[in-house]
């Protein structure tokens, strides 16, 4: 396809307007010219007049005059001639156009020292018209001048097909940071800081809780949170009361049987019955609370673990990138294998690259990666450690899931333009203490292209001064209201992610 050059419209109105002022210069200079020409012809035809009309002029004859001046009115310069008297009477008027303006010449006509008369020529005007007939060649010349200069421009700045690729790259660079950057303006570090304060103070209730209520208080927590329990605290109370329930079951038949025979009971006063009834309430009393208080403490043991996972001051090491696609219904499964699996490769390939691209950052200095991620049916993980306690490995997950996210929309949407299959992906970023909790999140409230971010306050302060986040609208959970989604990042971080991407994609050319 062959396209224009640019603006080759503007070019031609500039063109038209080049045309027009060149045309307008040359009539206005022409008129200028022409104007002195006939001026000095005209005072030349006034004093030959004069000299030819001065007896006739002196004796008034005006059958002379007329005679005299209708061979100077045949000259197409002029347009009418009078002639007067010394006393100012009109003798002679001769001309065909006397509406006609233009430049008039008069000239008073003298004998010695008196005044015989006086003659007024009147010249023509030269109409604009006149001017350009009289210079048709030099105007069409120009003018097709002027036409071979805009088809010159047009055939010389038209794009080649180099320049024409390098405008749609750039085009589409500049497409996909701006959508990188529209959420940028609306959150900033403001609401970084907040998410963080909330977490914290959600965090000091949850371990308050924990240390001051009884075992019954801590099964409604975990209740309000929703956080599931091996084994649940109800059921071991039912337990309990059911063991209760059989001792005191046990307790009555022996009193009964004791009620049928008083006479034994009387005549052996000094036998260990009671002795052995006492002993053995007080072993079943002291049994049940060991029981209660074994239960109380292993309640309290799940809960409190429950919470140091939910700590936002946990302390860690390594973080867990998990990449799922958004697959809605179930395409990937109905797939035919010989293509399901090249497009996994692919993917994998894809991340693989970009998690080596990515530690090769300075930034980066002291992360690396403790596994070779493969992507399935249900996605891949990377997993991430901080060989230092300066390696941002928090900032090393966000931007892999984020780099990868990049990719796949480039991969996503060339395939769909080849109509090929291809799916959307959604990451996630947490420690390994909320690996699980993350996947749960990212299949339940996670959307396409969208990254949620699990992490403790130091992680959130390592990724605070390169990105932003937002907290989940209406969480149900608690970990939905620890979870934050990646809303943007500043320039450098843009620049420096945009930089990896295009090696990445560079070295996938060379290796095909």
């Amino acid at each position: 396809m062959t396209y224009l050059a640019p603006r080759q419209g503007l070019f031609a109105i500039i063109i038209l307007i080049s045309f027009f002022l060149q045309t307008l210069l040359l009539v206005i200079s022409t008129d200028q010219q022409l104007t002195k020409i006939r001026e000095q012809k005209g005072q030349q035809m006034v004093a030959q007049l004069i000299d030819e009309a001065r007896l006739s002029l002196e004796n008034k004859d005006r059958v002379s005059l007329s005679v005299i001046a209708n061979r100077y009115t045949s000259e197409q310069d002029v347009a009418r001639i009078l002639i007067k008297d010394n006393n100012d009477e009109l003798l002679v008027p001769v001309g065909n156009a006397p509406m006609q303006q233009g430049d008039t010449i008069e000239q008073m006509a003298t004998k010695g020292d008196a005044v015989i008369g006086s003659v007024a020529l009147t010249l023509k005007d030269i109409s604009k018209g006149e001017i350009i007939t009289m210079q048709w060649p030099f105007v069409i010349g120009s003018l097709i001048l002027h036409l071979f200069l805009w088809l010159l421009y047009g055939y010389v700045a038209r794009p080649t097909k180099e320049q024409i690729n390098a405008l749609s790259r750039d085009i589409q660079d500049l497409h996909r940071e701006r959508y990188l950057q529209s959420g940028q303006l609306a959150y900033g570090r403001g609401a970084n800081e907040s998410y963080v304060a909330d977490s914290e103070s959600g965090t000091s209730d949850v371990n308050n809780l924990a240390a001051n209520n009884s075992d019954k208080d801590a099964a409604d927590i975990a209740a309000h949170n929703q956080v599931k329990k091996p084994i649940s605290t109800a059921g071991i109370h039912d337990e309990v009361n059911a063991y209760l329930r059989g001792q005191q079951q046990a307790s009555n038949a022996t009193a009964d049987t004791e009620s049928v025979d008083p006479v034994s009971s009387t005549q052996h006063p000094s036998d260990g019955s009671d002795i052995d009834k006492s002993v053995t309430d007080s072993n079943r009393s002291s049994s049940t609370e060991n029981l209660a208080a074994s239960t109380d403490s292993a309640s309290k043991n799940k809960f409190t673990s429950s919470a140091s996972k939910l700590s936002a001051t946990r302390t860690f090491d390594t973080v867990q990138v998990q990449i799922l696609f958004h697959d809605e219904f179930n395409m990937l499964e109905r797939l035919a294998p010989e293509m399901r699996m090249p497009y996994l490769a692919l993917c994998t390939q894809l991340l693989n690259q970009a998690l080596t691209e990515l530690l090769q950052q300075p930034l980066l200095l002291g992360v690396s990666a403790m596994n070779e991620p493969r992507f399935d049916e249900s996605g891949a993980y990377a997993v991430l450690k901080a060989d230092n306690s300066h390696a941002k490995v928090a900032l090393a997950g966000v931007m892999l899931g984020k780099l990868y996210l990049m990719l796949n929309k480039i991969i996503h949407d060339k395939h769909i333009e080849l109509s090929r299959f291809a799916l959307p992906a959604k990451a996630g970023v947490s420690d390994d203490a909320q690996s699980d909790a993350m996947k749960q999140l990212l299949k339940s409230v996670g959307k396409k292209e969208q990254m949620l971010i699990l992490l403790p306050n130091a992680g959130l302060k390592q990724i605070g001064n390169y990105v932003q986040v937002q907290s989940l609208k209406r969480p149900t959970t608690v970990y939905e209201r620890e979870c934050a989604i990646f809303d943007g990042a500043n320039d450098s971080m843009i620049q420096r992610l945009a930089e990896v991407r295009n090696a990445v994609l560079m070295t996938g050319n060379e290796e095909e």
